[in-house]
């Protein structure tokens, strides 16, 4: 199926199956965000920006929230 496919049939969905798929969709995306994030992560291209926080921190640079 191809995304123009898609879309058009999401633009034939009733407002109740709309919203459940909307639903579905938010969950989807969210989990595809945090497995990469996990995958970045584990990777350690997130390293750099753990050390600039740590940096910014032992030079008094942050606040209290």
């Amino acid at each position: 199926m191809s995304i123009r496919e898609l879309e058009l049939e999401v633009t034939r969905l009733s407002k109740p199956d709309l919203a459940a798929f909307s639903q579905w969709f938010e969950k989807y995306f969210a989990n595809s965000w945090d497995k990469q994030i996990e995958t970045d992560v584990a990777n350690g291209k997130l390293d750099h920006l753990a050390r600039q926080a740590d940096e910014h921190f032992e030079a008094g640079r942050c606040t209290s929230l």
